[in-house]
């Protein structure tokens, strides 16, 4: 038998998509929500609060694209090219997870709720892309799953400014309390309790 302490926490911040092919720029300088992004990964690490990476890989054959691409979206994330590596000096450090998905919901099909209830976490907090398709389905499947979550308003970007919008209001309608501002998120994780 052996003597293994794992760590849990109520609160677990869950970063979607932060890859290449979807990240908006704001010329040459990074996007504030990606800069929001970035501070909110610092401030959950330093209250200990776990981090979870996704990304979604699909392979070069296509064989797991489904019908990904049969509305506007291009090709995107194929495994091996630029466009599927996270973002500059973004990612997983030695202990945190990264989850691959081939579908928009950070849920489907992968071990996210396993890892969340090795957590025993309750609450996910959401940043990342986009608000209007991967945070929505990923919101919507952790409500149908029971756990509390928290999109943070300016650490998401949408697929335009109308769509980021409405996918607030219909998050904000499944959880009233669901969608809150990057201040009131770093107050969770100062919050948020961890255990041993």
């Amino acid at each position: 038998m052996h003597d293994i302490t794992i760590p849990t926490a109520d609160t677990v911040l869950i970063c979607i998509d932060v890859q290449r092919d979807f990240v908006p720029t704001a010329g040459s300088d990074e996007s504030p929500e990606v800069s929001t992004i970035r501070s909110l990964v610092h401030d959950a690490r330093a209250s200990k609060i776990p981090v979870v990476f996704i990304r979604e890989v699909h392979h070069p054959t296509l064989v797991d694209i489904g019908r990904e691409v049969d509305g506007v979206e291009e090709l995107h994330c194929i495994d091996g090219t630029p466009g599927a590596a996270f973002i500059d000096e973004f990612g997983p450090l030695a202990g945190e997870y990264e989850v691959r998905k081939r579908r928009y919901s950070a849920f489907f099909n992968t071990d996210l709720d396993t890892i969340l209830r090795g957590y025993k976490a309750t609450t996910v907090v959401l940043v990342g892309g986009l608000t209007d398709v991967c945070v929505h389905y990923t919101a919507v499947d952790a409500h149908q799953l029971d756990y509390h979550f928290r999109v943070v308003n300016d650490a998401v970007y949408g697929s335009s400014e109308a769509a980021h919008t409405a996918a607030l209001n219909a998050m904000a309608y499944l959880q009233t309390s669901s969608v809150i501002d990057a201040r009131q998120a770093a107050e969770l994780f100062t919050g948020a309790q961890i255990k041993a």
